[in-house]
Order: C-alpha cells, then structure tokens, then sequence
C-alpha cells in the first residue's frame, strides 16, 4: 500500500473540453473551464499551481507541484451517474435518460395512478426553489404533486409538508422508484422534495430531501475496498449516485462549502481507505442556470480552500482532484456537455511531479485507487500507481 488514505474530490461538471465523440450529443466545441477562462479573468493561484490550468490544452508545466492530464470518457450518456460509475470502474454502455421536454404522459399516468393525486409542472426546472413558488400554492389547493427534472436523469417531487407529510412523500417516491424499475423507464433519481412556508416564501426542507437511486449495474471500486474492510467515506451526492453501495460512512452535504467542511473534517480523522466528496454547486447552481460569472465565482471560492486541504494530507494521502462530465455555462440550453475531464493527482510526498498522459477513460481513477489497496481491480481502467513517484 502506497498511501493510506485516498480522497477523491469530484468537482462537478468542470470539464475541459470536448470529448471525441462529442458530435453524437451535439456538443461540438462544448469547453467548461475553457470557456469561463475566455469570458472571466479567473484567480487561483492555487488550483494554478498543482496544474489545473494546463489541463485546457494539455499544456506542459515543469514547476507543477502535482500530476495532471486529462480523462476522456468511454461510458454512454453525460449524466452524473454515468460518469462516477465509469470513474469507479464501472462500464455502461446504455445512457439514462434525461426529460428536458418533461415526462412522457405512460409516466404521469402511473404516477397519478400509485399516488392518487393530479401531478402538475411536469417541465425542466433547474432551480427548485423558483418552481415550489411558481406552484406551491396549486399544489396546496389541490392536494397535488409538483413534478419536475432538473435536466439531470432526475425526477423531482415536491409537496407542503403541511399537505402532504414528509414520509407519505417519502412513500410515494419508493413506490415510483419501483414502478420505474420495473418498466425500464432508465431515470437516474427519484427525488422526494418537501417545502414549508407560506405563498410567495416557500423553501425546500433540505434536511427532509430524499433521493431514491438505482442499484449500480456491477460492483464498484467501492464495493470491492469495502468487502475488504477498507473505510469507504462518501460525502454528499455521491452516496445518493451509488445509493449507498459500497460506502460504509455516508456523511450529508448539500452544497460545495458544506461538502468542503466536511471532508476537512474527516481528513482530521484516522483511518485506512477511500474518501469520495463531491461538489455539487458547479452542475446545479451554475451550470445548469448558465451562470458564468456565478461559476467563475465558485472555482475561485474553491482556490482559497485548496491550501488548507493541501496542509491537511499526511505524507502517506493521496488527493485525486476531477470531474464527471462537463456543463459549459455559455452553451445554449440547460444540458450537461460531453467533455473530458482534469485529472490532478496530489501528494507532499511526490518528487517529480508532471504531464501524464490523456487517460483513455475515467476508470483509470478507480484502477488506481484498487491498485493501492491490494483490491480487484475493474474490468475497464488501466492503474498509474507506478508512476506517481
């Protein structure tokens, strides 16, 4: 074992460019950071530092203080799913569906039909507190369900909780999980989204937020350094994305702060094993909503932590820094993009840190961190553990 604990940082949809196969998801051009860089004088000296920047066009940084390259993905689909199964080893050749449109009327139906009650929205909302009070005061006069995707492979269901309780919602949503199962509907998520308060101030009750997930397909890196008695820590988002397999410390973050804060914390714990922390503010406050200068504002945010994570890791840690797939703030719609992602590889140890070559997939993440743990490595990746010196 090379390092005793790993922490695997998922900057959420900050690709670097676009894939090779972009033009099959019309995403020709599509350019993440690239394209921040081009519209916003960006400050991270940090991030700068451990060779982020050179990620956009594979530039070489001899003075770089860490390994950096980039990841091409080989998984079907953009969504958040797809591309952290493929960074952990696991291959999917049929993409999730997203509903942009929204829900076809079969799915309406059958919600209508388990639940009793009339859906109304039924369209792409990327902000979910915008809808809950476009709506929330039809939703409390009929008794209905606010139903809506966030462009994700998502479906999100929002009630008062004065109208409907928190675990009738709750209900409603594992039935529907069910039913979506059992007729392949191939939707990431269910989402259970309660509110409080009164007409024209209704706000999501976060901590009452439940997502309903499906299995992933095979086992994972995560499964195999859990069944090998390695701590698995997941943090935020990446425990609803596995619906908790393979992650024996689940740990609850709403937002890149609190994510961050968190994994401070555990970083001042001891133990032997993987830490997976994802940051979800990129994709849903910024990307989605094709906020530039608001996604601008959160890589800088990010800058300043990046110190204070670095001082945190022990000579035998291994920080691994990257993304699931991009969401170019100044592409047209809502869509994530299909792009590479940066791939940055930390430790205080490293002698010669440089360039490595473009990783053919994603996997090459999770083979590596199996690799160091003495687990089955996955069917698809390739591990660079010898070449981090």
């Amino acid at each position: 074992m090379k390092f005793k604990r790993i922490f695997l940082m998922v900057l959420d949809s900050l690709g670097v460019g676009e894939a090779a196969d972009a033009a099959n998801y019309q995403d020709v051009g599509a350019n993440t950071l690239g394209h921040i860089i081009e519209n916003y004088d960006l400050f991270i000296p940090n991030l700068k530092n451990i060779g982020f920047l050179d990620t956009i066009n594979m530039s070489e940084n001899k003075s770089t203080d860490a390994y950096y390259t980039i990841a091409k993905p080989i998984n079907a689909g953009k969504d958040s799913l797809n591309g952290h199964y493929e960074m952990l080893g696991i291959k999917c050749d049929l993409p999730f569906k997203t509903f942009n449109e929204g829900f076809s009327i079969d799915i309406i139906t059958e919600i209508e039909k388990v639940t009793g009650r009339r859906v109304i929205g039924n369209k792409c909302a990327n902000n979910s507190d915008a809808i809950i009070n476009e709506l929330g005061d039809r939703q409390i006069s009929y008794g209905s369900l606010i139903v809506y995707t966030s462009a994700d492979s998502d479906l999100q269901i929002a009630a008062h909780e004065d109208c409907i309780p928190i675990e009738t919602l709750h209900e409603y949503c594992s039935k529907i999980t069910q039913i979506s199962i059992e007729k392949n509907w191939r939707i990431g998520r269910i989402i259970a989204r309660p509110f409080a308060g009164t007409s024209g101030k209704y706000k999501l009750i976060n901590n009452a937020r439940r997502d309903f997930a499906m299995d992933p397909p095979s086992p994972s890196v995560l499964d195999r350094l859990s069944a090998n008695n390695y701590n698995v820590i997941g943090i935020g988002k990446v425990n609803d994305i596995f619906n908790k397999k393979g992650i024996n410390k689940i740990i609850k973050a709403s937002n890149n702060q609190e994510s961050i804060n968190k994994l401070i914390d555990i970083m001042e714990k001891k133990f032997t094993g993987l830490c997976v922390v994802n940051l979800p503010d990129f994709d849903n406050q910024y990307g989605h909503m094709r906020d530039l200068e608001g996604y601008a504002n959160a890589i800088e945010e990010l800058d300043v932590e990046i110190p204070i994570i670095l001082n945190k890791l022990e000579l035998d840690d291994l920080l691994i820094i990257t993304a699931d797939h991009g969401n170019d703030p100044t592409f047209s719609g809502n869509k994530h993009t299909r792009e590479n992602v940066p791939v940055i590889i930390y430790s205080r140890d490293f002698k010669s840190p440089r360039r490595l070559e473009a990783f053919d997939t994603f996997a090459n993440i999770g083979a590596t961190i199996a690799d160091n743990f003495g687990v089955e490595l996955p069917s698809i990746g390739k591990s660079i553990l010898d070449e981090l010196k």
